[in-house]
């Protein structure tokens, strides 16, 4: 499985960006997705996930971030609204994100300035 981010740049704080990632694989349908955000010196931090249930957030972007997927596209999505400075990092995705040995992909840094 091969996970490839997109979407990430700078933005003012309060601003959107919309992530995307695409899996490049046959397994896209049954996978748990997730989000994931890495800041340095910081361990790896989940921000969102999805998978046939509802869909979870970490408790500092819920009601401001939506995770979506579209099926016929094999395409994560992670639509980022009022961004904060604190939001700042290389958001990476990640495919099986429940289990022992989940797929990672490279990442899309996101910058948010005040």
């Amino acid at each position: 499985v091969q996970l490839v981010e997109s979407g990430g740049g700078s933005v003012q704080a309060g601003g959107s960006l919309r992530l995307s990632c695409a899996h490049l694989g046959d397994t896209f349908r049954g996978s748990e997705m997730g989000w994931y955000r890495q800041t340095p010196g910081q361990r790896r931090e989940f921000v969102a996930g999805i998978s046939a249930g509802a869909p979870g957030y970490v408790e500092n972007v819920r009601g401001r971030f939506t995770i979506s997927r579209d099926y016929a596209k094999n395409v994560l999505f992670l639509q980022m609204n009022e961004l904060k400075p604190e939001g700042s990092g290389v958001y990476i995705c990640a495919a099986d994100y429940t289990t022992a040995r989940p797929y990672w992909g490279q990442g899309t840094q996101v910058t948010v300035f005040s």
